[in-house]
């Protein structure tokens, strides 16, 4: 089998479609290359430039915020951690004892007022007061500043809500002046929310205000977080490092935010009427023989997402495609099943990588080609595959393409019947992750909230597991996590497990054992550059190198025995708690439409 893919292009994230005909069966096809183009464009109903620049507005303060957050809570390990016996940590004690000991009366009362302007209550009512001002008082609304504002604010309480979850800091020893709340005292909660509130005003008042004054006025505003800072120091609500854990929290979110709604390109005004050039459509090829059935999950795909989907599928000569949607009972398989029964020979899977895998569970070992159309949070598979994430862009780029066989894995475990996987699947912190994210929060922040849900996993204790790859020795190891992969690419091109290519014959897994915030990092730096694999010998697998916090072996067949039941997960869902799970790679066992050579 070839092994010649080569990685998707992060431009065909965003690509809009060359216009194709049907595919042809004896067409050379490839997932994207390395330094493949970006592709052609397609006619939309909405201007590309405003649906574009705010798609990737909302990507760029979502993918940002991730990595603020791990930055933060970074920091946070470390202070509590490894460093909490350096200097200048070991100092701060002095500080607050200092500051405890020239308390009086009247600075208690000054300190009370200024650290109430870093009070929930009141961020929350000056940022809607201040977003309601910039509405109705300029002749023309300001959204762009209200959103802003509002999204700074907003972003900074998130991230100090998941920094309170993964690190625990006891407050200072000194009598407190204010009741303590039930969070983490890194980092300062009202630092960082005078932060984003105030410096953010001070922002757009440099940025929109003119006049001599507005350095000033800007100057004031910027001495509030600092000031609010300081009071919740003297009233022995937190250490200094927690005060400076809120300023750059705060900073960060106005940061990620301002580079991504007030600095970002200018959107061009539209042509005059008459002079606008719309792109042409698709020639419409001959009906290909057979039937289209799209099977599509309802909670994902609205009418709206189907009649652009239809509108694909009639420009490329898939005339009369059968829509079925999903169930509660029945994600796909059985809907898949009884398409092929009836004789379709194409099917369209519009939904996330679950519904992706319980189609291709029906589609395993037939010829019938499976068509992925990214609906859900992840869409893993359709990111590896090389397709655009936005669904009727994918389904042209895979229209215009041709069939390819790629690998299946098949794994089991006790309580897991035989069930087959397409991305990856895993136990541990992955596993527990995934548990732990609400569909409600993935429906309002999109795959960021399974980041969320990894930071209060990460204080799990490490699993004891033993491990035996294609008949070879057992290993016994201790993890966070276990991934089996048939592709390697998760969210935002980040490349988890280097070598995994779903069309290889081989599956790879990933042990993940990190101790310490010392070691994340040195995991983190291991995952971010290249990584030869371990090899199979004579005496069984070793791992590559020295390094055993991040350890890759490639096989056919693996088995997982675990010391204690763990969560385990199928293409991101959850697949219940196990002590077992047996791996092997069926390879070419799926028919995938991929995008043409070039795309």
């Amino acid at each position: 089998m070839p092994t010649d893919i080569p990685e998707r292009p992060a431009a065909l994230a965003d690509a809009h479609v060359a216009a194709a005909s049907s595919y042809p069966a004896d067409s050379a096809v490839s997932l994207p290359s390395r330094t493949g183009g970006r592709a052609g464009g397609v006619s939309s109903r909405r201007t590309p430039e405003t649906a574009g620049g705010n798609g990737r507005a909302v990507g760029i303060i979502a993918s940002m915020a991730v990595c603020q957050a791990a930055l933060m809570v970074g920091l946070g390990l470390l202070i509590t951690g490894p460093a909490a016996d350096v200097w200048p940590l070991t100092a701060e004690d002095g500080v607050t004892d200092g500051l405890e000991r020239v308390r009086t009366a009247t600075l208690d009362t000054v300190s009370l007022v200024v650290s109430e302007a870093g009070n929930t209550a009141t961020v929350v009512i000056g940022t809607l007061i201040s977003c309601l001002v910039l509405l109705l008082v300029p002749r023309l609304p300001r959204w762009r500043d209200a959103i802003f504002l509002a999204v700074g604010v907003s972003l900074q309480s998130l991230v100090f809500l998941a920094i309170t979850e993964a690190v625990d800091r006891n407050r200072p020893d000194v009598e407190r002046l204010d009741a303590s709340p039930p969070t983490s005292s890194y980092t300062s909660g009202h630092t960082g929310a005078a932060t984003a509130l105030y410096a953010g005003l001070a922002v757009l008042v440099l940025h929109r205000v003119k006049g001599p004054w507005r350095k000033v006025l800007a100057a004031v505003l910027l001495l509030v977080p600092l000031l609010v800072g300081l009071a919740r120091m003297y009233r022995g609500m937190h250490h200094p490092t927690d005060v400076a854990g809120g300023l750059v929290n705060g900073g960060l979110s106005l940061l990620i935010v301002g580079r991504a709604l007030l600095t970002g390109p200018h959107v061009p005004a539209p042509a005059p009427a008459g002079e606008a050039v719309a792109a042409p459509r698709p020639a419409k090829p001959e009906q290909p023989a057979g039937r289209t059935t799209v099977v599509f999950n309802p909670t994902v795909t609205d009418d709206d997402a189907r009649s652009a989907l239809r509108q694909v599928l009639e420009d490329h000569g898939h005339h009369g495609a059968v829509f079925v949607p999903t169930t509660a009972d029945d994600p796909g398989e059985g809907q898949t099943a009884e398409a092929i029964r009836d004789g379709a020979t194409l099917v369209v899977v519009c939904g996330g990588d679950g519904t992706i895998r319980a189609a291709a569970e029906s589609l395993a070992g037939t010829d019938v080609p499976l068509v992925v159309v990214p609906c859900g949070t992840g869409n893993l598979l359709a990111r590896n595959l090389g397709l655009p994430v936005k669904p009727a862009e994918a389904l042209a780029v895979a229209l215009g393409g041709a069939p390819r066989r790629i690998d299946l894995g098949l794994i089991e475990g006790d309580g897991l019947a035989p069930t087959h996987f397409t991305v990856m699947s895993g136990a541990g912190l992955d596993a527990a992750m995934l548990e732990g994210t609400s569909d409600r929060a993935k429906a309002v922040i999109g795959w960021p909230a399974y980041v969320m849900a990894g930071l209060r996993e990460l204080r799990a204790p490490r699993m004891r597991l033993t491990v035996s790859v294609d008949g070879a020795k057992p290993l016994r190891r201790s993890a966070r996590m276990v991934l089996i992969a048939n592709t390697g690419k998760v969210q935002g091109g980040a490349a988890l497990v280097p070598d995994a290519r779903p069309d290889d014959g081989l599956l790879d897994l990933l042990i993940l054992d990190p101790r310490g915030p010392a070691g994340w990092l040195s995991a983190a730096g291991s995952l971010l550059r290249p990584h030869p694999h371990a090899k199979s010998g004579p005496d069984g697998p070793h791992a590559a190198g020295e390094h055993r916090s991040v350890e890759y072996f490639t096989f056919r067949r693996a088995e997982i025995r675990f010391d204690a039941p763990q969560p385990r997960e199928l293409d991101g869902d959850p697949a219940g708690s196990g002590r077992h799970l047996t791996a092997q790679v069926r390879p070419g066992a799926l028919s995938v439409l991929m995008p043409a050579r070039g795309e």
